[in-house]
């Protein structure tokens, strides 16, 4: 049994390394908005804006979306999988966000596609560029669920790599100390067992819910004099 955990925490740790070369760093999420705009300045206010963005738009739209990639992808649903990546498109109103979405979910899939055989990712992936987009949380929720790694343990994961982007997003953006940004990581762990615990229940009725500022700032972005990232 011990053997078994660690086979599982070593998939899960590589599947959520925020160092991934998949592009990651490049995206603040409207998070330089915020910045730009003087309403994210100091470590109180990042530490607000991830647990916002953590509770009322990442709960009801990446993080569902990946429960059930997970479940359909368990299932053997390809049909879900891809209806579920159309509607991840179609809320996804910011272009950039979409576009990241995308990116960083086909650039996963490069990486575990040559180490991890799937007929059904690979049926899925196959669609990729025509009916679906291959979104990162329908990606990770599907390669998470090959891997064998379970769900309670793959929705925490998520959550707590999208922090570390937050995180380290916002030390650089206002800047903060190092120390600062892992004061605000440390603080996070009981929020993020809070939202895991949500999740596995959430009535997937609700997905979609979003603080349309998180929209607004992200559409804002595109036009922001200066940028560091892309999003």
């Amino acid at each position: 049994m011990r053997e078994e955990s660690v086979f599982f925490l070593g998939s899960l740790l590589h599947l959520s390394d925020p160092t991934l070369p998949i592009g990651g760093y490049t995206h603040s999420n409207g998070l330089e908005t915020y910045v730009q705009e003087g309403i994210v300045k100091d470590s109180a206010s990042v530490s607000m804006f991830t647990r916002h963005m953590l509770s009322y738009n990442l709960k009801y739209n990446d993080g569902i979306f990946m429960r059930l990639a997970y479940e359909a992808a368990a299932a053997g649903d390809q049909k879900l999988l891809t209806l579920l990546d159309q509607e991840c498109s179609a809320l996804k109103c910011a272009r950039e966000i979409r576009e990241a979405s995308q990116k960083l979910g086909v650039r996963l899939h490069k990486i575990f596609s040559r180490k991890v055989q799937s007929g059904i990712i690979g049926a899925f992936a196959a669609g990729i560029g025509q009916e679906v987009e291959g979104h990162y949380c329908i990606m990770f929720g599907m390669y998470a669920q090959q891997l064998g790694i379970p769900l309670y343990d793959t929705l925490f994961a998520f959550y707590y790599n999208a922090s570390v982007g937050m995180i380290t997003n916002g030390v650089k953006l206002v800047p903060l100390g190092q120390l600062d940004g892992q004061d605000i990581m440390f603080d996070l762990q009981p929020l993020l067992r809070q939202l895991t615990a949500e999740t596995i229940v959430l009535d997937p009725a609700l997905r979609g819910i979003c603080n349309i500022a998180f929209d607004i700032r992200c559409m804002q972005h595109e036009r922001l004099y200066s940028r560091l990232y892309m999003s």
